[in-house]
C-alpha cells in the first residue's frame, strides 16, 4: 500500500516513493503524516464532530478567540482583537480584527462572524449545541447574534453564566469564522451552503484545503495571504494508514515525518532509533465503554456495576496503553475544575458474579460492542472480551470503521460501545453535558448529548448539571463537579476507564509541531525541518 505513494499530482514535486532509497527524506517545504483519519465525516466546520475533522478545521479556520496550549486559563483573541461584557453579564461585544481577508480575498468584517455562528445555530448539527446552550435558536439567533458595524460583534445570552464558560465555548469548532459570500454562493434550497462546504473550504486560516480524499488522504496548502505569521511548510500531506506497524515502518524509512498512531510495540521499538524522536502530550480525551439502556440487560442497575468490575484496568493500562494512558474513570478529565481522581473500580469477577446474580443473570448473557477497526481500540476490545467472559458474560466485537461506528452509535442503535471522548472546550461543562446531561430521552430529541445515545433518562442529574454553569463561586463549582462525578460513577451506563496520553513519533530534523491539550489543539503552522 505504501509503495503506490505517488504525491506528485497532489503535492506539486515530482515524489515517488517507490523509486527512492530507504532512508529518502520527504520535500523539506511539505509535511508528510501517517494518522488514522477514517473518521472525517464533513469538512464543514458547523458540522464537524470528530477528533481529526476538528484538527484540520483548527488548522484552516481561524475562530473568533483561542487559548493558551501550556496554559488553559490565559484566553486570548484572534479573529476578535478584544472584547467586553456587560455589567449584567449577558451582553459580549467583540471588536472584529481589521485587515484580513479570506483565503478568497473578501475582507472579513463582523458580518461574517455573525453569519457563522448564526449558521451553526440554523443548521442544528451534531455541535450545534455548544451555542445552543446559552438561549440562542433558529428563531431568535438573527437578533441574539448580530454585527452592529462592520467590526462589532455582539452576542446575547438567556441569562448571566460564568463568562468563561461561554468564552471557553467559542474556543470550540463552532467559532471558526467563515466566508459568508463564498458560503452562499453555493447555497442550494435554504441549506446555507452546507451541502458544498461538506467537501470545500471558505475560511481563514495558515492553511487551507486542497484536497481531501476519504479513507485515504488530506491536502492542506500553505496561506500565503495569512493575517498572521505564515507557516514554514508549504504543504501539508495527511496520509490514512490504520495500521501502526505500516506507519512505524514508513517513518523509519523516512516516507513520512511524523507518525501519529503508533502503539505501545512500535514506541518501544523505535526508542533506540536515533533518527526519530517522541513528542508527548496529556490530553483530555477520555476512553468509555458505552452501556445502552435499551438493551435488556444492561438497564439493570446491577449489571451496570458489575461490568465496572470486568475490566482489567491496569492491565490495559501497562501494555496496551502503555505510555499513551493512564487509568482515569471520571468524566471530567484530569486538569479541569472539579475532577475526581478516585479509581473505585477494579477486576474483581467475584463481586462482578454476585452483582448479575442480584440482577437476575447467574449464568450472564450475550452482548455486542461496536468497536472502531483501529489497533487500539480493537486490542482494548479484545481484552475487555475475556474478563466479560469469566463472569459468563459472551461479547461479540462488531468492527467497523470510524464512520460506521459513530453512524451506528448516533443513532442508539448499538449494545455497547467503546469510543473516546475529548472535551469541546475547557470549561468542566462540556463534559457534564454529555455524559450527565439528557434533557429529553425521546428518539427524536433535539439534544443528543452521550447520556441520549445510550438512552439514559436523568432528570435530576440534568437538573445538578445546570445549575453548576450558574455558580460564579469558583470553589463551590468545583464542589458541585464532584458530587456529580461521585454519583455518576457508580449509576451510569458509562465504564469510564481511561484518559489521554498522545505520543507522536517524528523525524529528529522536524520541529514545531504542537500537541496541545484537547483533539483540536494539535497545529502545524509552526512546524520547521533542518
Amino acid at each position: 500500500m505504501f509503495k503506490k505513494f505517488v504525491v506528485s499530482a497532489v503535492l506539486g514535486v515530482s515524489v515517488v516513493l517507490a523509486q527512492t532509497p530507504a532512508t529518502a527524506a520527504t520535500p523539506k517545504d511539505a509535511l508528510v503524516m501517517a494518522y488514522s483519519i477514517d473518521d472525517i465525516i464533513t469538512l464543514d466546520p458547523a458540522e464537524i464532530f470528530e477528533f481529526s475533522g476538528a484538527e484540520y478545521s483548527a488548522n484552516t479556520y481561524d475562530r473568533l478567540i483561542a487559548y493558551d496550549v501550556k496554559d488553559v486559563s490565559r484566553i486570548y483573541g484572534v479573529i476578535a482583537e478584544s472584547w467586553t461584557i456587560s455589567d449584567d453579564g449577558k451582553t459580549y461585544t467583540f471588536k472584529i480584527r481589521e485587515g484580513v481577508k479570506f483565503t478568497s480575498g473578501n475582507d472579513l468584517t463582523a458580518e461574517d462572524a455573525a453569519f457563522s455562528l448564526q449558521r451553526v445555530i440554523k443548521l442544528d448539527k451534531s455541535p450545534a449545541f455548544i451555542l445552543s446552550q446559552f438561549g440562542f435558536t433558529a428563531d431568535n439567533v438573527a437578533q441574539k447574534i448580530r454585527a452592529t458595524d462592520k467590526y462589532t460583534l455582539v452576542l446575547e445570552t438567556d441569562q448571566a453564566y460564568a463568562p468563561t464558560f461561554l468564552l471557553y465555548c467559542l474556543t470550540a469548532g463552532v467559532g471558526a469564522v467563515v466566508d459568508k459570500k463564498v458560503v452562499m454562493s453555493h447555497e442550494k434550497d435554504g441549506d446555507l451552503g452546507h451541502a458544498w462546504l461538506r467537501t470545500n473550504y471558505a475560511g481563514v486560516g495558515p492553511f487551507k484545503l486542497r484536497k481531501w480524499t476519504a479513507n485515504e488522504s488530506l491536502v492542506l496548502e500553505r496561506n500565503d495571504t495569512y493575517w498572521g505569521e505564515a507557516p514554514a511548510m508549504k504543504r501539508v500531506l495527511i496520509r490514512h494508514v490504520k495500521e501502526a506497524a505500516s506507519q512505524q515502518l514508513l517513518l523509519e524509512k523516512g516516507d513520512i515525518d511524523i507518525a501519529r498512531n503508533l502503539e505501545a510495540d512500535q514506541l518501544a521499538s523505535i526508542a533506540g532509533n536515533g533518527d526519530v524522536k517522541t513528542l508527548v502530550a496529556e490530553k483530555g480525551a477520555v476512553w468509555y465503554l458505552g452501556l445502552s439502556q435499551k438493551n435488556e440487560y444492561l438497564k439493570r442497575p446491577q449489571v451496570r456495576q458489575a461490568l465496572k468490575y470486568l475490566v482489567d484496568y491496569d492491565g490495559i493500562a501497562n501494555t496496551i496503553l502503555k505510555g499513551r494512558g493512564t487509568v482515569h474513570q471520571a468524566f471530567l478529565p484530569k486538569g479541569f475544575l472539579g475532577t475526581l481522581t478516585d479509581k473505585p473500580f477494579k477486576l474483581d469477577v467475584a463481586k462482578a458474579k454476585a452483582l448479575l446474580a442480584e440482577a437476575g443473570l447467574p449464568n450472564g448473557f450475550k452482548v455486542t460492542m461496536d468497536t472502531r477497526n483501529n489497533t487500539v481500540t480493537t486490542a482494548m476490545a479484545q481484552a475487555i472480551q475475556p474478563t466479560f467472559a469469566q463472569a459468563g458474560i459472551e461479547l461479540e466485537i462488531i468492527p467497523g470503521d470510524g464512520k460506521q461506528t459513530l453512524t451506528k452509535y448516533r443513532a442508539r442503535n448499538h449494545d455497547i460501545y467503546i469510543g473516546r471522548w475529548g472535551p469541546d472546550y475547557q470549561d468542566p461543562h462540556t463534559n457534564a453535558d454529555t455524559f450527565a446531561r439528557n434533557p429529553d430521552n425521546a428518539d427524536d430529541a433535539k439534544s443528543k448529548p452521550l447520556a441520549w445515545r445510550n438512552a439514559w433518562d436523568i432528570p435530576a442529574m440534568t437538573k445538578k448539571a445546570d445549575a453548576a454553569i450558574m455558580e460564579r463561586d469558583a470553589d463551590k463549582r468545583a464542589q458541585m463537579y464532584l458530587d456529580i462525578q461521585r454519583e455518576h460513577q457508580q449509576v451510569s451506563p458509562f465504564v469510564i476507564m481511561f484518559q489521554d496520553i498522545e505520543v507522536s513519533a517524528l523525524r529528529k530534523n522536524v520541529d514545531g509541531f504542537v500537541l496541545g491539550p484537547s483533539f483540536d489543539s494539535n497545529f502545524y503552522a509552526k512546524v520547521t525541518k533542518k
